[in-house]
């Protein structure tokens, strides 16, 4: 796996840009990740010192397809990445805050 199998997207949210301000930034990743590899991921892609990494595992929501039987969305895994103090910004996160 390469980096950017790893890391999927970032996501766009309300609640993430603001947290970019503390340089916290949140992606979708590969369910089968581990913090290691998407540490390693992160710092290669954008060139940047990571700090922490936290994930979340979300479960996929039920929807409805119209009449019986219920369709299901996929399951996904989140991460929120923290850089060290020193390192530089992610520069794809500037323009939306």
């Amino acid at each position: 796996m390469n980096a950017y199998d790893i890391i999927r997207r970032p996501v766009i949210t309300e609640q993430s840009m603001e947290a970019v301000a503390d340089k916290k930034y949140v992606f979708m990743v590969d369910v089968n990740a581990d913090k290691g590899q998407i540490k390693e991921a992160v710092e290669l892609a954008f060139g940047v010192k990571v700090a922490k990494v936290n994930t979340i595992r979300m479960k996929g929501k039920v929807k409805r397809t119209g009449a019986y039987p219920a369709g299901k969305r996929s399951d996904y895994k989140k991460a929120v990445v923290t850089l060290t103090p020193d390192s530089k910004t992610i520069e794809f996160f500037e323009g939306m805050v």
